[in-house]
């Protein structure tokens, strides 16, 4: 649970480092290079003093990392500059959540007591609550419309992706084969990059030839400070959140974890309103507190 908590934190700040390397580079652009840095910081790691690639679920976290990584991070890079960071990472989570959990009893069997679906009910609807109302209206009907598409398949890639690590801990488990967080961490985000990337060269590849650059240079081109926010969203999120978010999935079922990741958008709320200038309403600190009572009543009924 307390890397679960631990996770929101780092997320919350990978989410409002995204949305501005997002909208500096563009959405495929940002998000490759922010998978190239964490994957560079987990790789030291897991061959120092972790497993590398081995372990009999590799292929498992590896498609666990082209769903989660691939096709979730894609879209959900989409969304940032349409939606911002509170709308998008709320649609992704609140979706997320509820999707995995049913994937999950389908697929592996795992049911969670009805005091945790109604402490999860709880958590979603002051997620909900916070967030709901909070559209831009700056930001045109036509991108928002896709922004909610967007976001919409993030979910569904994010959810997927985090069952997948289920299964491929139980496999691990299974063979007494002995994984941590940031290892597993690592074989997801491998596949995850190899999308990322493809997309990247068959996006350079549709522009006109005039308009075509080497991602480096326009990297460089699109603002002196792209370099920063990059590195700190890739070890915020990619990294150092995703680490977390693992070491939670390994240990508790996915409908747990994902709605407490769901705290995510209201945890931003404080960090945008310095970074974006962004005020909370009323309607944000109810649906606060009332997420907030369902974390405890959810962490309550798992300890109890």
């Amino acid at each position: 649970m307390a890397f679960a908590l631990l996770a929101v934190v780092l997320f919350s700040i990978s989410a409002t480092t995204a949305t501005r390397t997002a909208r500096i580079l563009g959405g495929t652009e940002a998000n490759f290079w922010r998978l190239c840095v964490a994957t560079t910081v987990l790789a030291m790691y897991a061959y120092t003093f972790g497993v590398g690639l081995g372990g009999p679920a590799f292929p498992c976290f590896l498609l666990s990392g082209l769903l989660g990584f691939g096709v979730g991070d894609l879209a959900l890079f989409q969304a940032f500059p349409r939606l911002g960071s509170r709308v998008s990472v709320m649609l992704v989570h609140c979706v997320a959540a509820p999707f995995a959990g049913l994937l999950e009893w389908l697929w592996l069997g795992t049911a969670i007591t009805p005091p945790e679906l109604l402490s999860t009910l709880i958590l979603l609807a002051g997620v909900c609550l916070s967030l709901t109302g909070e559209r831009d209206p700056g930001i045109r009907t036509p991108h928002y419309v896709s922004g909610i598409l967007f976001g919409v398949l993030a979910a569904v890639g994010q959810a997927s992706g985090a069952v997948m690590s289920r299964r491929a801990f139980m496999i691990d488990q299974a063979a007494q084969f002995q994984i941590d967080g940031i290892s597993a961490a690592y074989q997801r985000i491998i596949g995850g990059l190899f999308l990322s990337g493809v997309w990247l060269l068959l996006t350079l590849m549709a522009r006109d030839k005039t308009q075509r650059a080497h991602p480096l240079v326009g990297l460089v081109e699109k603002g002196k400070h792209a370099g920063f926010w990059i590195v700190l969203n890739g070890l915020a999120g990619p990294a150092l959140g995703v680490s977390c978010y693992q070491w939670a999935l390994k240990t508790t079922p996915t409908a747990i974890v994902l709605p407490i990741i769901a705290l995510t958008p209201l945890v931003i709320i404080p960090i945008t309103r310095f970074t974006e200038g962004d005020h909370p309403t009323r309607r944000s600190v109810i649906g606060g507190a009332i997420a907030v009572a369902g974390v405890i009543l959810l962490t309550l009924g798992r300890i109890s």
